[in-house]
C-alpha cells in the first residue's frame, strides 16, 4: 500500500507541474496574442521592408513589448486612468520622470498599447546620450523610440504620432528621495513644438516610480568620467552590482489628464513660453498631489 501511496503522490505532483507549465504556456501565449492583435491596429506608415521612417518594426516592437507588457500587469500591477482622454491625430505626452532607470517610460508606453482604445504607439524621446550606446541605440528605434532631437519629434508629430516626452529629463530621473514628487525645472522645447505644430499636450502623472529605486546621492562628475549624465547610489545599487538596477515591486498608479491646448508664437522669448510651460508643471504637480492622497499603500 505504500508504494502505491508513494506512487499516487508521485503522480499528483508530476501532473501539478505539468498543469504549471502548460498555464504558464497558455498565460505567455494569450499575452502574446493580446499584443499582437493591439500592435497590429496601431496605424503605421511602413515600407515595404516593414520599417516606418524612423526604423519602427511592429515585429520587434510585439517581441520586446512582452516584458513591459508583463512587468505592467503582473510586477508593477499598474492602475491606469485617463486614456479616453487620448486625442486623435498627433499630441504630446508630458508627464513626471523618476526611479533612476527609466522603467516609468516603458510602463506609461504600455498603457497607450494596453489600455487605450484605440491602442496608441507612444514614441519615446531619449537623452541624447543613449544615441551613443552601440545596439541600443538601434534598438530605440525599432520599438519606436528615438533620440529626443527637435527635428525627430517635429517630423513625428506631423505625422500624426503621439509623442512621449519628460521635461526633467535626468534632473528628475536621479533625483534624491529627498525631493520624492516634487517636480524638476521643465525644458521649454516641448511647448515651442507644441506652438509650432499646433499640438495638443495630454499631462500624465506617474506615482510609484519614485519608490522603485530610492536614490540616496548622485555622484555626477563619476557619471561624466563614465560618459553618462548621473551616476546615481540607491539602497541597492551599486550595492549589489547589476542586480542592484532593479526595481522594487511597487504599485504604479498612471493618470493620464484631460488634452491642454496652447497658442502663440514658438519663437516667443523665453519668459512667455516659461508661463505657459508652468501651467503644465502645475498640473502635472497637483495631479501627483491627489494620486499620492488616494494612494494607501507603496506596495499595494
Amino acid at each position: 500500500m505504500k508504494h502505491a501511496d508513494d506512487d499516487m503522490k508521485a503522480t499528483g505532483l508530476l501532473q501539478n507541474a505539468l498543469s504549471s507549465l502548460t498555464s504558464a504556456g497558455n498565460f505567455w501565449a494569450e499575452l502574446r496574442e493580446e499584443l499582437d492583435e493591439r500592435i497590429e491596429s496601431i496605424p503605421a506608415d511602413l515600407n515595404e521592408y516593414g520599417y516606418d521612417p524612423w526604423g519602427f518594426n511592429p515585429d520587434v516592437l510585439k517581441r520586446w513589448m512582452l516584458i513591459p507588457a508583463f512587468l505592467y500587469r503582473y510586477y508593477f500591477r499598474c492602475i491606469t486612468t485617463g486614456t479616453e482622454h487620448f486625442p486623435e491625430g498627433s499630441f504630446l505626452l508630458i508627464g513626471n520622470h523618476a526611479g533612476q532607470v527609466a522603467f516609468d517610460g516603458a510602463m506609461v508606453s504600455a498603457a497607450t498599447v494596453l489600455e487605450a482604445d484605440p491602442p496608441r504607439l507612444a514614441r519615446a524621446m531619449g537623452e541624447y546620450w543613449l544615441g551613443t550606446l552601440p545596439w541600443f541605440n538601434v534598438f530605440m528605434d525599432r520599438v519606436g523610440s528615438a533620440v529626443g532631437t527637435r527635428k525627430t519629434c517635429a517630423d513625428m508629430l506631423r505625422h500624426g504620432e503621439c509623442v512621449l516626452a519628460f521635461p526633467e529629463g535626468v534632473r528628475g530621473m536621479n533625483k534624491t528621495y529627498a525631493d520624492a514628487y516634487q517636480l524638476q525645472e521643465f525644458g521649454m522645447g516641448f511647448m515651442r513644438l507644441a506652438l509650432e505644430s499646433e499640438t495638443p499636450i495630454v499631462p500624465f502623472a506617474v506615482v510609484g516610480s519614485e519608490e522603485q529605486a530610492p536614490g540616496i546621492a548622485n555622484l555626477k562628475g563619476l557619471g561624466e568620467l563614465l560618459g553618462m549624465p548621473a551616476f546615481p547610489i540607491t539602497l541597492t545599487f551599486p550595492w549589489l552590482g547589476p542586480l542592484g538596477i532593479w526595481p522594487l515591486p511597487v504599485r504604479y498608479h498612471i493618470e493620464f489628464g484631460e488634452p491642454m491646448y496652447f497658442e502663440g508664437d514658438p519663437n516667443d522669448d523665453d519668459e512667455r513660453i516659461r508661463e505657459k510651460v508652468d501651467q503644465v508643471k502645475s498640473t502635472i504637480q497637483a495631479m501627483l498631489r491627489r494620486g499620492l492622497a488616494a494612494r494607501k499603500s507603496i506596495f499595494f
